[in-house]
């Protein structure tokens, strides 16, 4: 028998001053059986760092035809593909021929070989952004993680505060690679 998904629901209020987006978000998140806890709370912060009405999460993990996240307009158009981890050259080349922009969110203890071993090849592609979480942002995002969470988020500044009851962490990315 296969393993089922956990279902974790997340209510975030959002108001990202850098964007002058402001929204009330009720997200369900479904983790894959593969999928750790470390990527699923990745997952959602780049949800909230890009938050718009037409952005959605991708199958990723399941379906490799599909983002992690993306936001696709009315015409059926990728605006955005949005992508988690330490990814080939292949995978990215496809999502930057689908999609008008991607983004490639990094996180881990090996994102330093990695990026050492790619930046070369990732340099040809001019719609990729490739941005970093340290281990220590992503581990204590970690310890928030609870089936029903409740978040207040403030982004200003490249900055994001993230609020759960009384903690409060701030969630910064280094930029290893911006688009054109």
């Amino acid at each position: 028998m296969a393993l089922k998904a956990t279902i974790y629901k997340a209510n975030i209020e959002l108001a990202n001053m850098d964007r002058n987006y402001y929204d009330s978000l009720q997200l369900t998140l479904a983790q894959h059986p593969s999928e750790t806890d470390q990527r699923l709370m990745v997952r959602l912060i780049c949800f909230i760092l890009n938050a718009h009405s037409d952005l959605q999460f991708g199958k990723g993990v399941s379906d490799e035809d599909e983002a992690a996240i993306w936001q696709i307009n009315y015409s059926d158009e990728i605006a955005l593909w949005i992508e988690l981890g330490q990814l080939d050259e292949k995978r990215i080349k496809k999502a930057c021929n689908k999609a008008e922009k991607v983004k490639l969110y990094c996180y881990g203890t090996s994102v330093d070989t990695w990026w050492t071993q790619s930046q070369n090849a990732l340099k040809k592609f001019p719609k990729l952004s490739v941005e970093q979480f340290s281990t220590s942002t992503t581990d204590a995002l970690v310890k928030l993680l609870n089936r029903t969470m409740e978040f207040q988020c403030s982004i200003q500044d490249g900055q994001l505060w993230l609020s759960c009851g009384e903690e409060s962490l701030l969630i910064e990315t280094t930029v290893l690679k911006t688009s054109i």
